[in-house]
């Protein structure tokens, strides 16, 4: 099913007062230390409800079930993000949640799922093996798989990111989105381009997780090894197929980010915007460090923080991890 810039505007009338409106934040300095300099600007959404972007799919995807399927209890497989967000929308809406996360979740996002009520179930080294038993559970118990990215309504209620980054900074010139299994980059795309085309997209993957890029250059979603990438949140083993279809039509380009330009990212989001971002949310900035976005020198951009749920103990560990002496922050 595609969906329209007015599916994303029904998802944003939906989801006013039921979650934060991110501030989008100006970046001046760091704007000055990306390759090349940029009029920099941060769309916070690490600071949402949860911790990280996905409430706003989530709760417009609980909107669109009918009855018989909440009441069935709601599934999910997630790195974290999408577990502790689902169980936190269906504590609100009084439904039963369950998600299956590889063991190696962060335990500052599975202990969340759990505190909001959620039952968590740690099963296998990646997200591959979390799926398979996701699928058996599904057969066997008739729960109601709420997608963590393929899912037209998840990728509508992503999509108002692009609709308040619009209304907020009308001059944007370029927006930097990470690509996990694909809803939030596409869904802002889609929200963007459908109201001002001139803005370019990019997309940003880990160099050591590059299923979108794999996925443009094949024709069609493709399945990547498990990866190690810092940026748990966008291991996903593949594109979604409603997420690939978007990409092709609104995303500009697809751009490789390394770990070390990430690991930069997170301690001068911490040091210099005074904002606690976990990897994956900090890709965009690692991207715009990196120098490997194609945009123009004082383009107006905006970078996309989609999280800030990281354990303390692995935020203290980039923090004082050795960075490359070509990184931006190496000597911070």
């Amino acid at each position: 099913m595609m969906i329209s810039i007015d599916d994303i505007r029904a998802a944003q009338e939906f989801l006013r007062g039921k979650i934060h409106r991110t501030p989008l934040m100006s970046a001046t300095t760091l704007g000055q230390m990306t390759r090349p300099a940029t009029r920099l600007y941060l769309k916070a959404e690490n600071l949402q409800k949860t911790g990280s972007f996905k409430p706003r799919g989530v709760l417009w995807k609980l909107a669109r079930l009918t009855p018989d399927q909440r009441a069935r209890g709601l599934m999910t497989v997630s790195a974290g993000n999408t577990a502790q967000s689902l169980a936190w929308a269906a504590a609100r809406e009084g439904l039963a949640c369950t998600v299956i996360v590889p063991e190696a979740a962060p335990r500052a996002k599975t202990d969340a799922a759990t505190a909001y009520g959620a039952t968590v179930i740690r099963h296998g080294k990646n997200h591959q093996e979390a799926w398979a038993l996701a699928d058996q559970l599904l057969a066997e118990r008739g729960l109601t798989l709420v997608h963590p990215y393929d899912d037209a309504d998840v990728v509508a209620g992503h999509g108002t990111i692009g609709l308040e980054i619009l209304e907020d900074l009308p001059e944007v010139e370029a927006v930097i989105v990470p690509i996990g299994g694909g809803a939030i980059s596409t869904g802002v795309a889609l929200a963007i381009k459908s109201v001002k085309p001139s803005v370019s997209i990019i997309g940003v993957e880990p160099a050591l997780a590059t299923k979108m890029s794999q996925a443009l250059a094949a024709g069609h979603p493709v399945e990547i090894p498990p990866s190690t990438s810092i940026a748990d949140g966008l291991r996903a083993p593949h594109v979604g197929a409603v997420n690939f279809a978007l990409a092709e039509r609104y995303l500009d380009r697809v751009v490789q980010v390394d770990d070390d330009a990430i690991a930069c990212a997170v301690g001068l989001l911490a040091q210099r915007a005074k904002l606690m971002v976990e990897p994956s949310g900090a890709a965009t900035v690692g991207a715009l460090l990196q120098g490997i976005t194609g945009i123009s020198t004082n383009t107006t951009t905006v970078a996309v923080l989609s999280g800030g749920n990281v354990d303390r103990t692995k935020m203290a560990e980039i923090l004082t991890m050795s960075k490359p002496a070509q990184h931006p922050g190496s000597h911070q």
